[in-house]
């Protein structure tokens, strides 16, 4: 991964206004170890490389956290700080604690989830390799970035499975969303898939 393809990156999600507002907004929330991730960062770059409008296809923006308290109650205070901080942003924010993630997935998706050690953790999980990324900033607000598997898929538009723990169904079913949504992308079989 180079640095070009980093800043190529950041340069595309951070002119994106609901990228930004949730950057700029999310530590005011008060939870360590937050990230932006998932959808709102690759599908802004694809509506960048195909020419399509800022926010086309993208249906909200998730923002995890990790905290060690796994009570519904302590997510639920957050959930509900979040809902008024970005009441006003484009899409709904979609905030979870990846450290509460192995106590409903199961039943959600019908495989069981190890229990996360962190956001990264959790990133590297995705269902797809051009969806592990997260961006949040640091104490100063620079924007920090977690590309586990680096851009080339992202910006090849290539949509490759990661079998870490999504099952087939569910890489199949978000695929099949997004190639109706950006025809241009390049859908991999499940096959042999890739695994970190």
């Amino acid at each position: 991964m180079s640095g070009a393809d980093e800043q190529r990156f950041l340069g595309v999600v951070l002119a994106d206004p609901t990228v930004r507002a949730v950057l700029d907004r999310a530590p005011a929330l008060g939870v360590g170890d937050w990230w932006l991730t998932a959808g709102v960062l690759f599908q802004t770059v694809w509506n960048d490389l195909t020419g399509r409008p800022p926010g086309t296809g993208i249906r909200d923006a998730d923002l995890f956290y990790f905290d060690e308290d796994t009570s519904w109650e302590a997510e639920d205070a957050v959930i509900r700080a979040g809902a008024e901080l970005f009441a006003d942003v484009g899409v709904p924010v979609e905030i979870r604690n990846e450290a509460r993630v192995h106590l409903w997935y199961g039943e959600h998706f019908g495989v069981p989830a190890p229990p996360f050690r962190d956001c990264a953790d959790a990133i590297d999980h995705f269902a797809a390799v051009c969806c592990c990324l997260g961006v949040t900033v640091d104490a100063a607000g620079r924007p920090e970035v977690y590309a586990p598997h680096g851009f080339d898929d992202l910006f090849g538009l290539v949509v490759r499975p990661n079998r870490r723990l999504a099952p087939r169904e569910v890489y199949e079913a978000k695929a099949a969303r997004w190639a109706g949504e950006w025809p241009e992308l390049t859908v991999l079989p499940w096959g042999p898939g890739f695994t970190a």
